[in-house]
């Protein structure tokens, strides 16, 4: 969670590693040719700047420019299909297509998270319970974590599979629906 200055500047640095890996001539060209890579970064930046103004300025203009930045987000969100509230993913947030990828304000994700589109973590719609999940989560195409449930580090999930049961042990890939482990 960004408590402050230090924190946003840290979060910002892991979550734009990815993005900026490209040449800055490559990135100019994504810009101007509105490539969705240069808004899904723009979104994260977004994001994070939310959270450090919900959680570091609790003043009055600390919370317009909570606002700003939390309506900004959201309507770069509604074009990409993305809804991902504050303070629910660590540092290190990857995001490679956009595209439908929906996270319960109740779901709390780890570090080094990593989106590959149509993906949701969110309650089982019985309970308002969402997802506990470790550090270095991999979310396949189409992947769904659903319910009171909980997620060791370094999981895969891979394409379309739904998680609806906990799996507490790290290094593991889940497949299928109900996803299960394979070895």
């Amino acid at each position: 969670m960004i408590q402050n200055k230090k924190d946003l500047i840290i979060y910002l640095q892991r979550d734009m590693s990815f993005y900026y890996k490209t040449p800055i001539k490559e990135r100019i060209i994504n810009r101007i040719t509105a490539d969705p890579i240069y808004y899904i970064a723009k979104y994260i930046r977004l994001l994070r700047l939310e959270e450090y103004y919900y959680n570091a300025r609790h003043d009055f203009i600390g919370k317009l420019v909570y606002l700003y930045y939390l309506r900004k987000k959201n309507r770069l969100g509604n074009k990409l299909g993305f809804k991902i509230p504050h303070n629910t993913i660590g540092a290190g947030l990857t995001i490679y297509h956009h595209g439908e990828i929906i996270v319960n304000e109740n779901a709390k994700i780890g570090e080094n998270c990593q989106f590959h589109g149509g993906n949701c973590i969110g309650n089982n719609g019985i309970s308002d319970k969402s997802p506990i999940i470790g550090d270095g989560l991999d979310l396949g195409i189409g992947a769904k974590i659903i319910g009171d449930i909980k997620l060791g580090n370094n999981i895969r999930v891979g394409a379309n599979a739904v998680v609806n049961k906990s799996f507490d042990n790290a290094n593991k890939v889940l497949v299928g629906v109900p996803a299960h482990e394979i070895k």
